[in-house]
């Protein structure tokens, strides 16, 4: 019996009042992993193998990324001291550079880990340094989301460099520019809708760990439990969802309204399955994507409640994307599909390690091999995450 199974079967206590009362996280790790954010050295040596002897799907996956606008040698990095992002990208000052930027960082890192092309490590080293040399701010509506879009792949990108590339000079500055810009804004959540503040606290996890910062690692873990636990429903939790703290949500009918509305509830139904499936792809994807962190830093929280409620909504969110029709008690029988790439990590992590079955998450996750970009947060899983045992 794997250890998410067995956790559950033994009926670990799950409060059932209403209000979260969180499991305590473990506290941060003696020593931090480098590279830890999101990939680590041995999943990415196994990439690297598997992508040198022509395998699939990772072959495919990395001549994908190759291919893309992101790792273009040519690219020039578009950094600006203040980023402006309104509500739903209304201004856009530097708000969609700033993100593909960060995403191409990544790419580039990616490239250079699994092809030894000193150049896509230079590239990366180049961007991470335009902006961590100009950018002071983020404001208006969308700035703590945006600084956690961005801020959850910059970390990415800065560990596999750091500490895989011989030199890279400006790294402190970098730090600076993490720690001054993007944390101060993300480390105290939201509550807005709950992939704002899940985007927000893989930022801040990520961020962290290249701090090596152990405080507010553990205030970020802690927030980012709490946020999973209100995000996914499990009929554990009793007749309504669990709340975050200093959420305001007090009553039956502002849970069924911050629910977009949704009163019956299910395992595996998020809180913003009937706002659009895209949406809710963002916060199961950060929600996989902490997960994915916190294993590599010693916190293995894929055997607790949130390794449940990933496994939950993941399922219940594909079998509908796959087609099945929504029922009439679910978001008045109409759905918003477009999960978008997110599943692989999660599917990874349940399935290829822990041995769980999940016909409709692996059945979506394979036939959307390769995964790609969403442009925001999300950037080659399959690639990354793909059947990858390590």
């Amino acid at each position: 019996m794997s250890r998410l199974r067995l956790f559950f079967a033994l009926g670990a206590a799950i409060p059932l009042a209403l209000g979260l009362i969180a499991t305590p996280a473990p506290a941060a790790p003696a020593t931090f992993t480098h590279p830890g954010v999101l990939v680590s050295r041995p999943q990415l040596d196994f990439v690297k193998t598997q992508v040198n002897a022509g395998a699939q799907p990772w072959k495919a996956a990395y001549d994908q990324a190759l291919a893309s606008p992101y790792a273009s040698l040519s690219r020039t990095p578009k950094p600006r001291a203040v980023v402006e992002c309104g509500s739903y990208s209304n201004p856009n000052y530097g708000c969609t550079d700033e993100r593909e930027d960060a995403i191409a960082a990544y790419t580039d890192a990616l490239i250079w880990y699994i092809s030894g092309d000193a150049r896509y490590a230079q590239k990366a080293i180049a961007l991470m340094d335009a902006w961590s040399a100009t950018i002071t701010s983020h404001t208006n509506s969308n700035a703590p989301l945006q600084t956690g879009w961005a801020g959850s792949s910059w970390p990415r990108a800065a560990e596999i460099i750091k500490y895989t590339y011989t030199s890279w000079p400006n790294s402190g500055r970098f730090g600076t520019m993490l720690r001054n810009v993007y944390l101060n804004k993300l480390i105290n959540g939201s509550n807005s809708n709950g992939n704002w503040e899940l985007s927000m606290m893989e930022a801040a996890v990520g961020i962290t760990v290249f701090l090596e910062d152990k405080p507010n690692f553990d205030k970020a873990v802690t927030r980012y439990r709490n946020r999973v636990a209100a995000y996914v429903y499990l009929s554990s939790d009793g007749a309504l969802p669990k709340t975050v703290p200093g959420s305001g949500l007090s009553s039956r009918d502002q849970i069924v309204g911050y629910w977009q509305g949704q009163s019956t509830f299910v395992d595996g139904l998020t809180q913003e399955t009937c706002r659009d499936f895209t949406h809710t792809g963002y916060g199961i994807a950060a929600i996989a994507d902490v997960a994915e962190t916190l294993r590599i830093q010693g916190q293995d929280v894929y055997g607790t409640d949130v390794g449940e409620r990933l496994r939950q909504a993941l399922g219940f969110q594909s079998k509908y994307q796959l087609g099945t029709a929504a029922p009439s008690w679910l978001c008045s029988g109409s759905l918003k599909l477009g999960l978008g790439p997110v599943t692989e990590v999660g599917f990874n992590a349940l399935h290829t390690r822990l041995g769980i079955a999940m016909s409709n998450t692996q059945t979506l996750t394979e036939r959307q091999r390769p995964a790609g970009s969403n442009n925001l947060f999300v950037a080659w899983q399959t690639l990354t995450h793909a059947s990858n045992p390590a």
